[in-house]
């Protein structure tokens, strides 16, 4: 692609990530929003900072992000729709805030929780089984097709995947356990939710039978399901 055109593109892509930013720009109350969506009944003042500060660290990178992937792909030579720039986005900047919160502000209040940590604490068995049968399909496909240079990006989704998982579970605590845990599951359950998303859509670049179309659905389905808390898991 011309350098004029990658150009054009990244500004386009970065001020659509400002756009986004604007927009989701955290406050108070989407903070507590979250924290009430993921268990947290009747967050305090100092839960809804530390979820405003943890979604914040998060968009921060969205714009920058979107300015600079599609210019890194392109120099790699990778092609990839909107669709995949996004869900890359989103998990490259997941992956930059799980990093930092390894190290919390020194003004943050440590609790030490008496129990382990554990993957399986974050992702019930239903959401692990649905990200290893649906990863295992889109994995199957790329092999069927020969497809091995998106094999190899497949490859790479889903080590930052579960590197952001397994950051989530190792994250030192900061203030109250409820929703320093609360925080944790979403972090671990959205990065398994788009590294499912972002596999599939390397898998099926274009939806040309019903084989395709069943693995794509089924995609983003479990992305939906393990991003967002139900009904019977808040009961």
């Amino acid at each position: 692609m011309p350098f004029d055109n990658i150009v054009a593109d990244a500004l386009i892509m970065g001020l659509f990530g400002v756009v986004i930013l604007i927009l989701l720009w955290p406050g108070e109350t989407q903070g507590a929003k979250v924290l009430r969506r993921w268990g947290v009944g009747d967050p305090s003042q100092s839960d809804v900072a530390e979820a405003v500060r943890y979604l914040r660290r998060r968009r921060f990178w969205y714009p920058w992000l979107f300015l600079g992937l599609p210019v890194l792909a392109d120099a790699a030579g990778v092609r990839g729709d909107s669709t995949a720039f996004f869900l890359a986005t989103l998990l490259v900047g997941a992956l930059i805030a799980e990093v930092l919160a390894q190290r919390p502000p020194k003004s943050a209040r440590r609790e030490a929780g008496l129990d382990r940590r554990a993957v399986s604490g974050l992702i019930p068995v239903w959401g692990l089984v649905t990200y290893a049968t649906i990863v295992a399909a889109a994995v199957a496909w790329l092999v069927v097709h020969r497809w091995w240079a998106l094999l190899g990006i497949a490859a790479a989704v889903s080590a930052v995947t579960w590197l952001i998982i397994l950051l989530a579970v190792r994250r030192p605590s900061t203030g109250d356990s409820a929703a320093d845990g609360a925080l944790r599951v979403r972090s671990a359950r959205v990065a398994a939710g788009l590294g499912l998303a972002a596999t599939v859509t390397l898998a099926i670049p274009e939806v040309t039978n019903l084989g395709s179309w069943i693995l794509v659905v089924a995609g983003f389905a479990g992305w939906y399901n393990l991003a967002h808390r139900s009904r019977a898991e808040a009961a």
